[in-house]
């Protein structure tokens, strides 16, 4: 895998892929589905299998032309003669320029998933990650944010999210492409050394796979058996905490470590409304928090407890000056 994959030998053809992702049953007749469609080899191989599988008066396929390179044009009307040789129905989305600065790909994921969602009407949302991506995905976790669920890597559902093609290379996805003779489009962005994961891929993983040649195979396997062991943690900690929102600071520390690190970063996750990456392990503070105590953390929460009992909140924005926030009456902010 990494950048010799496409010229590896062994490879599943266009017949077997399609049986395998089959057997996934994420794609199935006649169940709606919703493809994220760039037009590169992964998601085409990704629409015309979902076409195959559930037909294609269930599938429609969603483009976002961000405009940011002089191939978007060409990009998009590459997708829509792939759409129009398959029968899908097609939504093209142009997002306004990005006015804040920050994570260029960050961004432009947030703005395609969120067209997704309020496009999906009920059905599931497709995306052409790969067993590739899970690779690059884990390496990159595993440098920047370790835990449990980081080192899972991405599932094959996350609510209405599906990745079909979680068990497939992405050499297979170019080897279906050319027996299927569908046209992709090339992202050079791709070969480009700026993006912290195309340096994973062009150099990280081709050094792993000299070293050992089944590292990809083993950070894989490995990251299987972390999502399944972590689902057995997450079924004892809903257990425990059987729909609570909050727990005793002396019940907590009386949980094993592995189990009160998942229960804390839940439920921050829950008051973050979203990931809040790094609570976890922050656990030994949270736990020496007093009875009435307050404590920020990462990902934009803070643990509060009242009487020892604990429970998170977002952590509340500051638009003003502190000394603007004295009232004339002698009042205090709470």
């Amino acid at each position: 895998m990494g950048t010799g994959d496409a010229k590896a030998v062994l490879t599943r053809d266009a017949d077997a892929v399609t049986a395998l992702v089959a057997a996934g049953g994420l794609l199935a007749a006649g169940r709606r589905v919703l493809v994220l469609l760039s037009g590169g080899q992964d998601s085409t191989c990704l629409l015309h299998l979902a076409v195959a599988l559930c037909g294609p008066d269930a599938v429609r396929a969603l483009h976002v032309n961000y405009g940011l390179r002089p191939g978007a044009e060409a990009d998009q009307a590459q997708v829509e003669a792939t759409c129009s040789a398959l029968g899908v129905a097609l939504e093209v989305v142009r997002p306004p320029a990005r006015t804040r600065p920050g994570n260029l790909q960050a961004w432009a994921r947030e703005v395609r998933y969120r067209a997704a969602h309020e496009r999906a009407g009920g059905g599931d949302i497709a995306a052409g990650h790969t067993a590739t991506d899970q690779l690059e995905t884990v390496l990159y976790r595993l440098i920047s944010s370790p835990s449990p669920r980081a080192l899972a890597g991405m599932a094959r559902r996350s609510g209405p999210l599906i990745r079909p093609l979680l068990a497939v290379t992405r050499a297979e996805t170019a080897r279906y492409c050319v027996e299927r003779g569908l046209a992709v489009c090339e992202d050079p962005s791709n070969a480009e050394g700026v993006f912290v994961r195309n340096r994973i891929r062009h150099e990280l993983v081709p050094l792993l796979t000299e070293l050992h040649p089944g590292a990809a195979a083993n950070v894989l396997a490995l990251a299987r058996r972390v999502a399944e062991e972590h689902a057995v943690v997450e079924a004892l900690v809903s257990e425990r905490l059987d729909g609570r929102e909050e727990v005793g600071l002396t019940e907590l520390a009386a949980w094993p470590p592995g189990l009160a690190a998942v229960a804390v970063q839940r439920l921050a996750d829950a008051a973050a409304g979203g990931p809040a990456a790094g609570v976890a392990r922050r656990l030994g503070e949270i736990v020496a928090m007093g009875p009435d105590a307050a404590l920020d953390l990462p990902g934009g929460v803070r643990a509060r407890t009242r009487a020892s009992r604990l429970a998170f909140e977002r952590t509340p924005r500051v638009d003003a000056p502190i000394t603007s926030l004295t009232q004339s009456d002698g009042a205090h902010p709470q």
